[in-house]
């Protein structure tokens, strides 16, 4: 079972959709007990990234998930991806999770339309279990901030100006991509099929 944490900042019934019609047991939760149970997690997130961080420590499962993270496969989505980092310059400098080392910050190339938003082809860097089945693909973005890590731990971009970071990892059990998945037609659908695939491999 993957455990979707619900913690207020959420695309969560996008993904629970989705999640659904591919046949994948799941469940919208709040409760720390249920992210100890589940075989995987998924964080998804949208909004300001303080806001999210502030919502997800009210909600007390922040020790949980740093915890589960080192035991089980965690997947970020769009602000889920970022809160996966150090910190983010969204309004302010606010903490993240820190699984991912890297910084979140405003996308500021000249002459580009703010929020980014539309169909960007993902460009793989690395090999990531994600990608399995996929060739060439493009995928849905939603956002106005993005995430700068290091190359080890960026599997895939696009290009919007510069590089913008779309599918990170730290080669362990932690996966984001800032774009939707479950937004991203039949490619998106096959990443959260291949994440289901990592969790059901433990």
């Amino acid at each position: 079972m993957i455990a979707i944490v619900d913690y207020g900042a959420g695309n969560i019934f996008s993904v629970k959709n989705a999640l659904d019609h591919l046949g994948v047991a799941n469940k919208l939760t709040s409760d720390a007990k249920d992210l100890v149970s589940a075989d995987g997690i998924i964080l998804p997130g949208v909004g300001a990234f303080p806001a999210a961080m502030e919502m997800l420590e009210k909600s007390g499962l922040v020790g949980t998930i740093r915890e589960q993270a080192k035991v089980k496969p965690l997947l970020g989505i769009c602000l889920g991806m970022q809160l996966l980092f150090e910190k983010s310059f969204e309004f302010r400098e606010c903490e993240g999770l820190g699984f991912l080392k890297g910084y979140v910050d405003k996308i500021d190339d000249p002459g580009l339309i703010i929020p980014h938003m539309g169909w960007n082809k993902l460009e793989y860097n690395h090999d990531c279990p994600l990608f399995d089945g996929l060739d060439e693909c493009y995928v849905y973005f939603v956002h106005s901030y993005k995430a700068f890590c290091g190359d080890e731990d960026l599997y895939a971009y696009c290009e919007y100006g510069s590089r913008v970071t779309a599918v990170a990892g730290d080669g362990k059990f932690v996966y984001g991509t800032q774009f939707h998945p479950e937004k991203s037609g039949a490619a998106g659908l096959k990443m959260l099929e291949n994440f289901a695939k990592i969790v059901r491999a433990g």
